[in-house]
């Protein structure tokens, strides 16, 4: 599972969300997606250690598996998912 961590006042976050839908697309079926608003759920976020936003966290089997911090366009937010999952998160066929 990939997490974003946004928050609504955030214009960096709002205008990543459009590439992170498109990267949700690119990795589904293998890998899911999720939007965690950190200022309606700032208990979740600080747990998570979030500090800046936007930020994605990796999770595998309810792990950390890795973080990227920032806007990023869907092909580099496939391809950091791709570097630390494997092949197992292809695009379907």
């Amino acid at each position: 599972m990939l997490v974003d961590y946004w928050a609504p006042w955030c214009g960096p976050c709002r205008m990543m969300a459009p590439e992170f839908a498109k990267a949700a697309s690119a990795l589904a079926p293998a890998v899911r997606l999720m939007k965690l608003n950190t200022e309606g759920h700032p208990e979740i976020s600080a747990r998570a250690g979030i500090r800046g936003i936007p930020a994605l966290i990796l999770y595998r089997d309810g792990r950390e598996v890795a973080r990227l911090a920032g806007a990023r366009p869907a092909a580099d937010i496939v391809a950091f998912v791709r570097q630390h999952l494997g092949p197992g998160a292809r695009p379907a066929t």
